[in-house]
C-alpha cells in the first residue's frame, strides 16, 4: 500500500478573524497541494480561533464560520483538509470538518470537553459521541480534537473502529510543564492503541494564553518520530507508512537553543508581539526604573516589536540612585529605543503639599511612597494616551502574589509580560538573554547584580519587606502551583512564621490582582484566568 503524505499547519489563527483565517487556510491548502500532500490538517477551531468564548453565543458569528467552511470546501480538490470550526446544528460542537472534492464529507465532534485550568469548553459546547474515521488514500485516519487524546477512551474507540493513524488537532496552551506531559500522554495512547499519532497544535498568543505549537509525530510503538519547535509557524511535512505505522518527517524546522530559558523567553516574546499586533497598537511604552524587571520587560518588548516601536521612560525621584539612572540610560542606548527622562519630584511635592492639610496629625508612611509610584503611573498613562502606545506593566509573579505593588502606580498598564514569571526566573532569563550572540549587556550586569529595590525611600531594598526571593518563590510555588497547605510547607523545612506571613499576603491581596493587567500564562497556575480565588473569604 502506498504511503500517505501529510502536512500539518502549525500556524496562528486569531480569535474572531474568521475571514482572515479562512484566507490563510486557502493559502496553506494550495501550498500543501503543490507539495504533494494527500492530507493537510489545521488546528482546533481554525476558523473561529481559540478560545472564542462568548462569541460562540452570537448566531451571526457561528453563521460566518459555517459560511467560510462551505467556501473552503470548494478549494479542497486534489487533497483532503481537516479544518476546525464551531459546528452549530441546534446545539454547538467543537468540531473538525473533513473536506475534499469540493464538499464537507464528514464532521468530527470533540468528545471530551475540558473544564479546568484555562478551559471552559462545557460552557459553550456539547460533547461528541463517537470517534470519526476518514479513509484518505487508503489509510484509515481517526480525527480527534485536543482533550480527546488526553482521555484513553476516544483513542481506544478509534482503534476498535480500525484506525491506523490518529490525527489530533489541538489548541493546547503552553506552560513550562506541558511539553513533557503531552509527550507522555501521546506515547501512552500510541502503545495502548497500536496507532501512530500525528499531533498538531496551534501557535500564537491570545490574551493571557500562549500556544506553542510543539507538534509531534509518534509511531505506533510509542517512539517519537519528530518534534516541532515551540513558537514557530510552519507547515510541517511528513510521510506515513501504514504497513509499519511509522512516520518520516521532512524538513521540520530546528532551533539552536531548546533550553527551558530559551523556550520561555520565546513564549513571552510571542505573547507580547501578538497582544500588541492583534489589538492594532503601533507600539509600547514602559517605565524603565533601572531595576531588573523593567530591564527584562524592555528587552522582551524590543525583541518582540523592534526598537522603533518601543519607548522607555525613566522617572527619577530624590530616592533614585545613580546606579538606576546609569543602568536605565545604558540599556536604552544599547537597544536603541526612544528614551525620555521625566523628573517626578516636583509633581510628588505638589501632591504632598495639596494633601498636607488633610494629612494633619499623621506622620509619613507608605502613603508618601505610593504617591511616587502613582505619580509615575499618571505620567505613563498620559504618554500612552498622547502617543497611542500601549503601556506595559513590569511587575513579576512574586510581587503580584504578595501584593508588593501599588494599585494605580506600578500596576498601571494594559499588558504585563512578567505577570506569571517568578522573580528568581526573571534573573535566569536576564542572564540567559545576555549570553545570546547579540546579547552582550542587553540587560546591564550592574542591574542584574544589584539588590532589588523599589527606591521609594532612602536605602530601601525589597528584602526589607519580603523574604529573600529564592525562599519566597519556593514557598509561593508550593502554595500556588502545588496547592499545599501551610503545614505541609512548614514540614518541608520553611520557617512557620515566614510561611504564615507569605500565605497571608497572598490571600489578602486578591483584590489587587483582580485589577491587574493581563499577561501571558507560562506556569501551571496563573493568576486571573486560571487561579480564581474569592476576594472576600474567611479562609486562612
Amino acid at each position: 500500500m502506498a504511503g500517505l503524505r501529510l502536512a500539518l499547519a502549525q500556524h496562528d489563527f486569531p480569535v474572531g478573524a474568521v475571514a482572515a483565517n479562512a484566507a490563510k487556510v486557502r493559502e496553506l491548502i494550495d501550498e500543501a497541494r503543490a507539495g504533494g500532500a494527500a492530507l493537510v490538517a489545521f488546528p482546533e477551531l481554525t476558523l473561529s480561533g481559540y478560545p472564542p468564548e462568548d462569541l460562540l453565543l452570537r448566531p451571526s458569528f457561528l453563521a460566518a464560520c459555517q459560511q467560510e467552511l462551505e467556501s473552503l470546501a470548494s478549494a479542497s480538490h486534489g487533497l483532503t483538509a481537516v479544518v476546525g470550526f464551531p459546528h452549530s446544528e441546534g446545539e454547538v460542537y467543537n468540531a473538525a470538518a473533513v473536506v475534499r472534492d469540493g464538499r464537507v464529507v464528514q464532521v468530527a465532534h470533540k468528545q471530551a470537553l475540558p473544564n479546568y485550568g484555562v478551559f471552559d469548553d462545557q460552557r459553550y459546547f456539547r460533547p461528541g459521541r463517537a470517534s470519526s474515521i476518514a479513509v484518505i488514500d487508503g489509510v484509515r485516519v481517526a480525527v480527534l480534537i485536543c482533550e480527546d487524546v488526553w482521555q484513553p477512551e476516544p483513542a481506544a474507540a478509534a482503534a476498535r473502529a480500525g484506525a491506523e493513524l490518529i490525527l489530533v488537532v489541538n489548541a493546547s496552551p503552553w506552560d513550562a510543564a506541558k511539553p513533557a506531559e503531552r509527550e507522555s500522554v501521546l506515547i501512552d495512547r500510541a502503545r495502548e492503541t497500536g496507532c501512530a499519532i500525528a499531533y498538531l497544535n496551534l501557535v500564537g498568543g491570545q490574551d493571557e494564553v500562549v500556544y506553542d505549537g510543539g507538534s509531534l509525530l509518534v509511531n505506533a510503538d510509542g517512539k517519537v518520530a519528530a518534534r516541532a519547535p515551540a513558537f514557530v509557524d510552519a507547515l510541517l511535512w511528513a510521510d506515513f507508512d501504514p504497513a509499519t505505522r511509522t512516520f518520516e518527517a521532512a524538513g521540520w524546522p530546528m532551533v539552536a537553543d531548546a533550553s527551558a530559558e530559551a523556550v520561555l523567553y520565546a513564549g513571552l516574546v510571542r505573547g507580547v508581539r501578538d497582544y500588541i499586533d492583534k489589538n492594532g497598537f503601533p507600539g509600547v511604552l514602559l517605565g524603565l526604573s533601572g531595576g531588573i524587571d523593567s530591564a527584562l520587560t524592555l528587552a522582551l518588548a524590543v525583541d518582540a516589536l523592534g526598537a522603533d516601536r518601543v519607548t522607555a521612560v525613566m522617572m527619577p525621584s530624590r530616592y533614585t540612585s545613580t546606579l538606576s539612572l546609569d543602568g536605565a540610560r545604558a540599556q536604552a542606548e544599547r537597544l536603541g529605543v526612544d528614551y525620555h527622562v521625566i523628573d517626578v519630584e516636583p509633581s510628588v511635592a505638589s501632591f504632598i503639599q495639596a494633601l498636607t492639610p488633610a494629612f494633619a496629625g499623621k506622620g509619613p508612611d507608605t502613603t508618601e511612597e505610593n504617591l511616587q509610584s502613582r505619580t509615575r503611573g499618571v505620567m505613563l498613562m498620559a504618554l500612552s494616551n498622547k502617543h497611542g502606545r500601549l503601556l506595559l506593566a513590569t511587575g513579576n509573579k512574586s510581587e503580584m502574589a504578595v501584593g508588593y505593588a501599588t494599585l494605580y502606580g506600578d500596576m498601571c498598564g494594559a499588558y504585563a509580560p512578567l505577570k506569571d514569571v517568578y522573580k528568581t526566573v526573571v534573573y535566569r532569563l536576564a542572564r540567559w538573554r545576555n549570553l545570546q550572540p547579540d546579547g552582550a549587556e542587553t540587560i546591564p550586569s550592574a542591574v542584574i547584580e544589584r539588590p532589588p529595590s523599589a527606591e521609594l525611600r532612602a536605602d530601601q531594598t525589597d528584602q526589607d519587606s519580603l523574604p529573600p526571593y529564592d525562599e519566597l518563590d519556593a514557598i509561593l510555588e508550593r502554595f500556588i502551583e502545588g496547592e499545599q497547605a501551610q503545614a505541609e510547607i512548614v514540614d518541608a523545612g520553611f520557617a512557620a512564621e515566614t510561611v504564615h506571613r507569605v500565605v497571608r499576603l497572598v490571600l489578602v491581596n486578591e483584590f489587587k490582582r483582580r485589577q491587574s493587567a493581563p499577561g501571558p500564562r507560562v506556569t501551571t497556575r496563573a493568576f486571573g484566568r486560571e487561579r480564581r480565588y474569592p476576594i472576600t473569604s474567611g479562609w486562612r
